[in-house]
């Protein structure tokens, strides 16, 4: 303090030297971000500034030599504390000037950069095409857990048409309604299981289908005991192995498939036997042919 006090023009000096410093930190971020100065241009004009300075308190530093040794040492000191503030002032590292009053560090540019390709990634078409296509996959997952979950529990209530099985959203249509008890279930589930042990899974729906064609038909018995204890229909009731089968897991599932609306053969399919085992083909000559699946074949 004792040097600004005996040299006003040594203060004024340093006044000066501190308001360049604050112009130039002002400056530089705003020109930075209008892209008028890089970094490599920064540390110039910082050198610029400083050497100004410098030079110039060399000069004072020369010339107050011829003066007295006291002016010497002073100006050396303010020689030195201008080297030291210089020295000292750097711009702030790892920033970007976004903007005159706003900064970011870069971290967070480079996460809203790789966010951006993210997006970008995502909106091509390829990215499009396999988020439709997954989309579809779900969707078939979600149908596929529907219809299994309904084939492992039964549809108690039946809904006909006077040609067809109808779906429970179409039951609006149904001329008739039918209440299937838990005996009747195991009964069907007998039957299948009495009647196709051996055949592929489509074909137990398909024989499940036949009883159910039946109870709708007028032609026949109007409820499923009556269906399947009709005399000379089906060769399990006369033989007794409908009493004796316990049903599988596929003769369940497939029992529970038709009631649910799952369709082999058509509504207006009969009757079914095994060529190879029947004794009577009277149904083969008489009836017309629909398909065979496995063993049996079917007709209307």
């Amino acid at each position: 303090m004792l040097i600004f006090k005996k040299n006003r023009y040594i203060a004024l000096l340093v006044g000066v030297i501190l308001v360049c410093f604050s112009a130039i930190s002002l400056m530089q971020p705003n020109q930075v971000a209008e892209g008028k100065i890089d970094s490599v241009q920064m540390d110039q004009l910082q050198s610029t500034s400083r050497a100004s300075v410098i030079s110039y308190l060399q000069e004072e530093s020369i010339a107050s030599k011829t003066r007295g040794t006291n002016k010497v040492s002073q100006t050396n000191k303010l020689y030195n504390i201008v080297n030291l503030l210089s020295s000292t002032w750097k711009p702030a590292q790892n920033v970007e000037w976004l903007s005159k009053n706003k900064i970011k560090p870069q971290n967070t540019a480079q996460a809203s950069i790789v966010r951006v390709k993210a997006d970008v990634a995502q909106s091509s078409p390829a990215a499009q095409k396999a988020q439709m296509a997954d989309t579809a996959k779900k969707s078939a997952q979600t149908v596929v857990k529907a219809v299994s979950a309904s084939q492992k529990n039964p549809l108690t209530t039946l809904y006909f048409s006077r040609t067809e099985l109808l779906s429970q959203e179409q039951q609006s249509k149904a001329t008739r309604r039918y209440a299937v008890s838990e005996e009747e279930l195991l009964l069907l589930q007998k039957i299948v299981m009495a009647e196709a042990e051996g055949e592929p899974y489509q074909g137990k729906v398909a024989v499940a289908n036949v009883v159910l064609n039946r109870l709708r038909s007028a032609k026949f018995p109007d409820t499923i005991y009556k269906v399947i204890y009709q005399k000379h229909q089906f060769s399990p009731v006369a033989n007794g192995r409908l009493k004796r089968v316990k049903p599988s897991d596929d003769s369940i599932k497939a029992v529970n498939a038709a009631l649910s609306g799952v369709k082999e053969v058509p509504d207006d399919t009969y009757f079914f036997l095994s060529l190879k085992l029947a004794q009577d083909l009277t149904v083969h000559h008489s009836q017309e042919y629909v398909k065979t699946i496995g063993n049996h074949t079917f007709y209307k």
